[in-house]
């Protein structure tokens, strides 16, 4: 389907109330990403261009800078979010959990959610068996936890033309990959339909400091003005605002007191909750019950 045939067009102001428990106006969410990248593969970001171009193999340097953050730059911020007693989702790659156990068991142990992010750090359109490895994904996620992930969110974001109908045939129940609401959408598949919680390209590390470049500051200016407009917005309706972040930049020694501070402000506001994605999902499901029937409105 067309992403046009999946989801009409809807604008947030025309839509019924969405409520929250208690006085709660906004729920936030923290996703941390946790990527296994394969050596023996051009890597899928580069913070090191090769002084002769090219992609060479093994790219030590840049296979290096990622490892650093499943080293060191994960424990920092895992600080940080048991400082403020936020239970995160966790995106985590379907083999990363075997190749960093200490993470899965950290986060585990926490009560995080895991979401499946792919079997490998790979583009959705280039692995060889797009079912094959989201069920290798939700298998692993199952074996370590004990129960089947209900989120997917694409490495990169990137799907094929199947992608949200295969997820629904493989039991998922929602999707993050369509940024484009600040509440819960419905997509049509082939079958039932699949909400889409939401993420953000605006709060994420990856866009702003790999792709824009910006100094590590740039985090917490950009998610304390997201987060105070989205806030002002959930006056009427509640909204979601996501916090996306990897360990091997904003876990940097230089970056991390800037996650800190975004955190430490939003935490401030005693009608704030910070969810999973599964919460998310549950309670809009109970504020639109119709959600997953055939048809269902976006």
């Amino acid at each position: 389907m067309l992403p046009t045939e999946r989801l009409a067009y809807s604008a947030i102001t025309e839509r019924p109330q969405l409520v929250l428990p208690g006085h709660a106006r906004m729920a936030v969410w923290v996703i941390v990403n946790v990527e296994e990248w394969d050596p023996k593969e051009t890597m899928p970001r580069t913070v090191l261009t090769p002084p002769a171009g090219g992609a060479p193999m093994p790219d030590i340097p840049n296979w290096a800078w990622h490892e650093y953050g499943n080293r060191v730059g994960f424990w920092r911020m895992l600080e940080v979010l048991d400082r403020f007693s936020i239970k995160a989702a966790l995106a985590i790659n379907g083999k990363a959990i075997a190749s960093y156990a200490p993470i899965a068991s950290a986060a585990h142990e926490r009560g995080w959610e895991f979401i499946g992010h792919g079997f490998g750090q790979k583009n959705m359109q280039k692995v060889a068996d797009e079912r094959d490895d989201i069920r290798r994904t939700k298998d692993a996620i199952r074996e370590f936890t004990g129960r089947d992930p209900r989120g997917w969110l694409g490495p990169g974001l990137t799907e094929t033309w199947e992608t949200p109908d295969i997820l629904v045939e493989e039991g998922f129940d929602y999707v993050c990959d369509w940024v484009l609401d600040d509440q819960p959408v419905v997509l049509k598949t082939r079958t039932r339909p699949i909400v889409n919680i939401p993420y953000t390209q605006e709060c994420n590390d990856v866009a702003m400091m790999l792709i824009q470049h910006h100094k590590a500051s740039e985090y917490r200016d950009r998610a304390l003005d997201q987060f105070d407009q989205i806030y002002a917005d959930s006056q009427a309706s509640a909204r979601i605002m996501a916090l996306v972040v990897h360990p091997y930049i904003m876990g940097a020694p230089h970056r991390l007191k800037y996650f800190a501070a975004a955190l430490e402000h939003i935490r401030r506001h005693d009608d704030i909750v910070f969810w999973t994605g599964a919460q998310i999902f549950d309670w809009y499901l109970a504020q639109r019950p119709a959600a997953l029937t055939a048809g269902a409105p976006p």
